[in-house]
């Protein structure tokens, strides 16, 4: 395949990773909506970080599936191995889960605070950052304006990693410390709100939720 496909290629099952990271967190915490069963949740002695804790890892089971055949797929598909960027795939896709995951955290804390009416976020809220995480083009096709909002994007960094690399085989660690530095700030930022937001509305009454 040209290498223009097999960048495309690549970038959606990359994509996919922090698509799933977010939905797994966001449609959780609506699955207990829908089923009026979060007065019940929290009527147990289950804490709240436990919660987060669970939600994390039953994301990363199903993510680790929905990676796994995705791969596959695209593999007999158009022969196109999304691990060929060897171990370096290791650090891209912690820093995509971790993308997925303040993301999820952030509008699972604003479904929270104003209820299922902006549920939608739960499914779409990630795409906010897709034109500025350079999926399929490079960030230089920005506008100027763009290229400085995607400066304090991690995945910006992650995707323009995954062509350089594809291209030429290298690699500048350094913009990957960038995208790491900035996915902790934006998780430990989120999950603050998150729990400040949950703990506010359980004052309130959990039921007025559902």
């Amino acid at each position: 395949l040209p290498m223009v496909a097999i960048v495309v290629l690549t970038g959606l099952i990359y994509w996919q990773i922090v698509w799933r990271s977010q939905y797994e967190i966001t449609t959780n915490l609506l699955e207990e909506l829908w089923s009026h069963n979060l007065v019940n949740l929290w009527a147990t002695p289950l804490k709240l970080s436990e919660w987060i804790m669970a939600v994390i890892v039953l994301g990363l089971v199903k993510m680790g599936a929905t990676l796994g055949f995705a791969a596959g797929l695209v593999w007999l598909l158009y022969a196109v191995n999304i691990f060929s960027a060897g171990w370096w795939f290791v650090p891209f896709l912690g820093l995509l889960i971790m993308s997925g995951w303040w993301v999820g955290f952030l509008v699972s804390g604003l479904i929270i605070r104003f209820g299922t009416r902006i549920q939608t976020l739960a499914w779409a809220g990630v795409y906010i950052l897709a034109p500025f995480s350079a999926v399929f083009y490079p960030i230089t096709v920005l506008p100027t304006w763009a290229q400085q909002v995607a400066r304090f994007i991690p995945t910006s960094y992650i995707f323009e990693g995954m062509r350089q690399l594809l291209a030429t085989g290298k690699i500048a660690g350094g913009n990957l410390m960038i995208s790491l530095g900035l996915n902790l700030v934006y998780l430990g930022i989120s999950v603050w709100i998150f729990v400040k937001l949950f703990n506010a509305r359980k004052e309130k009454g959990l039921a007025q939720l559902e």
